[in-house]
């Protein structure tokens, strides 16, 4: 096993598609988005003070820069998130095409690029796309996804890992020293009954941990997509972890309230809370974004 604890509701704040927590060792919070209800949310452990920001329509995640902003996903492209005005700034028009898509999961591999998907926001259309942002802009990588998610990558940074929720299957990609990939093969398929997965983050052993959407667990796959260990919870939507604390051994995991029915959520009073359990594998430091 390679849980020590139980999830426990650190924040009940009752998120409608609560998603993308990130771990800022600047500042020692964990920050996570409301996708639905456009908000930024940030929890710190060591007081439990939290804070709420308005955010744009959809928020979908974050990542650090070097300036103590945020790069920010949005349904309108990827924007600098300033936490101490409150302002967003639009860096990145990725799809004004497609005007029914939204941005999802991102995160950066070990040399500081920005990898991130696109979705259809009413969750059927194939229209999502795989991308990693250069100095020129965002260069798609794959592409006829309906929902992106869980762009993560190995320890080394030359496997990435990414998730086609719809059709239940995680893959694996060999990365390049110049970001180009190859070699998409399958890497690990939910059996039917199990849930969807959503997102997805690697630990320091360069195991797979991917959060289970209608499962009630987060699932831990060795580099070899063995199952090693599975962590319940007492609410079915779980969409993404991050490592937290000095050491990473604190996984926060947010989860959702989306489409879940009155009786549902009657039965799962947690249903799109903040979460947390302690790991006994550690996960990665936390980069910036390599402008």
């Amino acid at each position: 096993m390679t849980s020590s604890s139980d999830p426990q509701c650190v924040w009940p704040v009752e998120a409608d598609l609560g998603e993308g927590p990130l771990w800022s060792p600047a500042d020692e919070a964990v920050w996570f988005v409301d996708i639905k209800k456009n908000r930024i949310h940030r929890f710190e452990p060591s007081s439990r003070r939290k804070r709420t920001y308005e955010a744009p329509p959809r928020p979908s995640f974050l990542v650090p820069d070097r300036n103590g902003d945020f790069i920010v996903g949005l349904q309108s492209g990827l924007h600098r998130f300033n936490p101490r005005s409150g302002d967003f700034t639009l860096l990145f028009d990725v799809e004004p095409e497609r005007p029914n898509n939204r941005l999802n999961d991102g995160a950066l591999d070990p040399k500081g690029r920005l990898w991130f998907g696109s979705m259809d926001d009413g969750e059927s259309e194939k229209s999502g796309s795989l991308f990693r942002l250069d100095q020129s802009g965002p260069v798609a990588v794959d592409t006829e996804i309906a929902i992106t998610n869980g762009p993560s990558f190995s320890p080394d940074g030359r496997i990435l890992y990414h998730t086609d929720t719809v059709e239940k299957t995680i893959y694996a990609f060999d990365v390049a020293d110049d970001g180009s990939l190859s070699g998409k093969r399958v890497f690990v398929t939910i059996e039917d009954g199990a849930g969807h997965p959503d997102g997805c983050v690697t630990d320091a052993e360069g195991c797979l941990w991917t959060c289970l959407f209608f499962g009630s667990a987060a699932r831990r796959y060795s580099t070899s997509g063995k199952l090693t260990s599975t962590v319940q919870f007492p609410c079915s939507n779980i969409t993404k972890m991050v490592f937290a604390g000095p050491d990473l051994r604190t996984a926060y995991v947010t989860t959702a309230r989306h489409l879940l029915n009155a009786e549902q959520l009657a039965a799962q009073p947690f249903a799109g809370g903040l979460f947390r359990f302690e790991v006994d594998v550690p996960g990665l430091p936390q980069g910036v974004w390599n402008e």
